[in-house]
């Protein structure tokens, strides 16, 4: 499976150990970039980033992973892995939606929302965000703006809250919903209840383009109405979610072989918002 989005995870140097643990525990899985900062893995297909950013930020169930498990014993496994050390957000049990499902923030402070389900696809790993805060009621709107942004995106299913379901939660509001941006599947839900944590860097989504003409397309279609840029092609769009806007050239420029000419690279990444490729290759030919 080809991601053009994959997310990536924020850890204070554990990056190899979560990857090392969660390898162990998917099918076809394998790590692909170790180096001290940056830890690539894919799970199943799906690749992560494991970024050894140290103390500033910390995930948090905003952004957790359904695992989809064909059976209540493989549900059971997952979630006899990831609970040690780990804090349970919803206890593994039978509810209306699953025969097996719990939500589990592990030790390294990712969450997985294990579950047995029958949806089509072989995505096995679907990342979900939660909007609640001061997003709280903008799942539709995320919804209709991030399928309108991406190609071959379509909209699977919304599930809206029922009547006197949530206190905090309205019939406009959404409890799960199941879409596709690039053919990858993810998931939205308005939270019912409140919550003391909202989207941050500590899980962000990395969009791979392929040239400039992308990379500025996804830039200002994200940063538009309030979303905010960062440095070193990160920011933050309208709702909060941060992402970065990531061209293959630069990892191509990045993994040369020249380590004075990737030294270069990294000082002009460095002096950067959005991420500009013609400044890279400069760099890259001053070495």
């Amino acid at each position: 499976m080809k991601n053009k989005i994959y997310p990536c995870l924020w850890f204070d140097g554990q990056a190899k150990a979560a990857a090392d643990l969660y390898c162990s525990l998917f099918k076809n899985a394998k790590i692909t970039v170790d180096s001290p900062m940056v830890v690539n893995f894919e799970l199943n297909g799906q690749k992560f980033m494991g970024l050894n950013g140290g103390p500033h930020f910390v995930p948090n169930p905003s952004v957790s992973f359904f695992i989809r498990c064909k059976t209540a014993d493989e549900a059971q496994a997952f979630w006899d892995a990831l609970s040690p050390d780990g804090m349970v957000l919803l206890p593994f049990n039978t509810y209306p939606w699953s025969e097996k499902y719990g939500w589990i923030q592990d030790r390294f402070g990712i969450s997985w929302q294990i579950s047995v389900d029958n949806l089509p696809g072989e995505q096995q790993i679907v990342p979900s965000m939660l909007f609640t805060e001061g997003v709280h009621g903008r799942g539709g709107e995320a919804i209709d703006f991030y399928t309108s942004l991406f190609p071959n995106s379509q909209i699977n299913v919304k599930v809206p809250y029922d009547i006197g379901e949530s206190t905090y939660a309205t019939t406009d509001m959404f409890k799960y919903s199941n879409f596709t941006l690039d053919g990858q599947f993810f998931t939205i839900m308005d939270a019912g209840f409140p919550q003391t944590f909202t989207f941050n860097e500590g899980i962000s989504f990395v969009v791979d383009c392929d040239g400039q003409e992308e990379v500025d397309y996804y830039w200002n279609k994200m940063t538009a109405d309030g979303g905010q840029e960062s440095q070193c092609a990160w920011l933050k769009d309208k709702f909060g979610v941060s992402w970065q806007i990531v061209p293959r050239q630069l990892m191509q420029l990045m993994n040369d072989p020249n380590t004075d000419k990737a030294q270069n690279v990294m000082q002009a990444i460095l002096k950067m918002r959005k991420i500009v490729i013609a400044d890279l290759v400069t760099a890259y030919n001053e070495a």
